[in-house]
């Protein structure tokens, strides 16, 4: 596809930053731990880590989700931030995680003992944290289980083969309530491992909205990926001091008696279910009309031209305003929106 054809991504890295800027604010002294799964949220790895090191107090502290996101990491923002992998991964690429100094994060018995038998193999100390299951059922020890994962972990700890370095988990938010039950499973958890004489200085229970909205339930870390992109919560208010950092683009290919052809479909991401949404033109919002594969029907408007851009969505368009804004259109968040976009649009960053 050429670039007339070609949606576009505009990244802008200021907005990355600032954004950054505004959570560490709000969350402080909570340390922030900037989520970057799934390519930082279709944002890419290596740009938003640049953005990251441009930020007013430069993040030191990544969770890149699985070990490979995490390696990309550790190649973009050098040796001395922290880098935190959750998933339950292969002995190779725990292998490879040592090397690298990543943390990980270790939910289950039969992982524990994976990364402990890593550690023997390759002589580096693994830093672990431990995952304890508060409801969500996302992985993590069930508080049943915790005590033998404690004190399997405090054997290896005392063969010198692992540094107890954290306790986390994951919050439901469905509710304040549940949440709060969540608190205290966790709370007793961390208490569990500080009676035997470990002292984690990385606990983190929250995710982007709890961190921001109940301060009494973060930890010494914040796990924050959402926010820090721009996107909002699926039914959630505008985020102060928070602004959305991409923008999707594409162009006018066809004018004719059907309506005005545009250059994104669902081969690009674009749901079909999306049909109904506005674009932003240059004559204010146009209705698309049916989504095809690699083009879409919008319904015309004055002085529409081929080569016009149209908004799908960004800040200050006259469509929707943000990607939680389509979201919300079929019952899903921001992320799916932004994390579908396949390699066929072109990223741009300014």
């Amino acid at each position: 596809m050429d670039g007339l054809s070609t949606p576009v991504l505009r990244i802008s890295r200021a907005a990355l930053a600032r954004n950054i800027e505004a959570v560490q604010r709000r969350i402080a002294p909570s340390r922030l731990m900037l989520v970057m799964k799934d390519d930082a949220y279709g944002h890419g790895v290596e740009q938003t880590v640049d953005a990251a090191q441009d930020a007013a107090t430069a993040v030191d502290l990544y969770g890149g989700y699985d070990v490979p996101t995490s390696l990309r990491i550790r190649a973009s923002a050098g040796t001395a931030p922290q880098v935190f992998a959750w998933a339950d991964s292969s002995a190779e690429e725990v292998e490879e995680a040592l090397r690298a100094g990543i943390d990980l994060g270790v939910g289950t018995a039969p992982y524990l003992r994976r990364v402990i038998a890593a550690a023997e193999r390759t002589g580096i100390r693994a830093r672990v944290h431990l995952k304890i299951d508060t409801g969500l059922h996302r992985n993590g020890f069930r508080p049943e289980e915790w005590t033998d994962a404690v004190d399997e972990t405090t054997a290896a700890v005392r063969a010198g083969l692992v540094e107890l370095t954290g306790v986390w988990s994951h919050l439901a938010e469905a509710s304040d309530d549940e949440d709060d039950d969540a608190a205290r499973v966790f709370t007793d958890a961390v208490e569990a491992v500080r009676a035997v004489g470990h002292g984690p200085s990385a606990l983190h229970l929250t995710a982007s909205a709890a961190s921001w909205w109940r301060p009494e339930l973060r930890g010494t870390v914040s796990r924050i990926g959402a926010f820090c992109y721009g996107i909002r919560s699926a039914d959630g208010p505008v985020i102060p001091g928070v602004i959305p950092a991409a923008t999707l683009e594409a162009r006018v290919l066809d004018v004719d008696a059907e309506g005005v052809r545009i250059g994104a479909g669902w081969l690009h991401g674009n749901p079909s279910t999306l049909v109904g949404m506005p674009v932003g033109t240059a004559a204010g919002p146009a209705e698309v009309l049916r989504i095809d594969g690699s083009t879409s029907l919008v319904r015309a408007w004055q002085g529409a031209q081929v080569g016009d851009t149209v908004r799908l969505f960004g800040p200050g368009a006259w469509g929707e305003s943000d990607a939680t804004g389509l979201a919300e259109r079929i019952d899903t968040v921001g992320e799916e929106i932004l994390t579908r976009l396949s390699p066929l649009v072109t990223r741009a960053y300014e």
